[in-house]
């Protein structure tokens, strides 16, 4: 039943992976090439997934790299001082950090407060304290002048300058006072950071807080005892966490730590006179 129109299969004369038919002779024979389509996926892959299912190689490029003409790019030296940008890390803290430097503060002879802040000192906490000191004073404070007028039967007004007096000595000692003492170490050759400074300082007021509140109570001598312990635990706080750094400064180095001292008990004498104190 089959004719004889079918011819054996040369396999030299074949090259592809699909067996070819022979025609007759005479006819014109059909060879298939190889394809690459036999291996998959292809050797040479082309487009942002190559072999092995690997991410595009420019995924992460715009958050790793700075964008050519950016600020971050474009600014350097001294300039980075006016970049927000360089400021970020002193805020990067969690609360455990903050109230674990709180603590410290609280206890003033430890002197360990450096040590753990030497590598990551942080300006979120010593901001906010100052801001909140600004508001308790100026909140006990009106508070505790209405109800003296109340009591006596007088009238009482409300003195917005006591946000602007606060507002002025908080922020303005917890920035002048570290950069006057950074220049005074820098000239004795004493080791000391900037940061650190504003960082020591800014935790040394956290224990006014209590001590505004504590003003409350109308009993002047209670009043004083209440800021002179709080002067001594600031000054305490400040003076031996700067002492290890100040040591290296020469036989001066007493006269700079009781300075410190001094100037850190003159705040909380200024605060008894100007907030504690009472007049109606």
């Amino acid at each position: 039943m089959m004719s004889g129109n079918y011819t054996s299969i040369d396999n030299q004369n074949v090259s592809g992976s699909v067996p070819a038919a022979v025609p007759d002779p005479g006819h014109l024979t059909v060879k298939f090439e190889d394809s690459n389509l036999q291996t998959f996926p292809p050797s040479e892959a082309h487009g942002k997934i190559a072999s092995g299912a690997r991410p595009p190689r420019d995924a992460d490029d715009t958050f790793s790299k700075p964008v050519s003409g950016s600020d971050e790019s474009q600014q350097s030296g001294w300039l980075r001082v006016f970049s927000v940008s360089s400021y970020k890390s002193y805020f990067d803290v969690d609360t455990s950090d903050v109230l674990e430097r709180i603590k410290d503060s609280l206890l003033p002879f430890s002197g360990t407060f450096n040590e753990k802040t030497s590598n990551s000192p942080d300006l979120y906490g010593p901001f906010w304290i100052c801001t909140t000191l600004i508001f308790v004073a100026a909140a006990i404070g009106t508070f505790v002048t209405y109800v003296a007028h109340k009591i006596k039967s007088k009238d009482w007004e409300y003195d917005i300058n006591v946000v602007q007096w606060s507002a002025g000595l908080f922020y303005g000692y917890v920035t002048i006072v570290p950069l006057v003492l950074y220049v005074i170490l820098k000239y004795f050759s004493a080791p000391s950071g900037l940061v650190q400074l504003f960082c020591l300082y800014g935790y040394s007021l956290f224990v006014f807080i209590p001590a505004l509140c504590l003003s409350i109570v109308p009993i002047e001598i209670f009043r004083w005892v209440v800021a002179g312990v709080a002067g001594v635990m600031s000054a305490t706080f400040v003076a031996v966490n700067l002492r290890a750094h100040i040591v290296s400064a020469g036989e001066r180095w007493f006269l700079i730590v009781a300075g410190i001292f001094l100037l850190q008990l003159a705040l909380s004498v200024v605060l008894k006179l100007y907030l504690f104190t009472i007049t109606v």
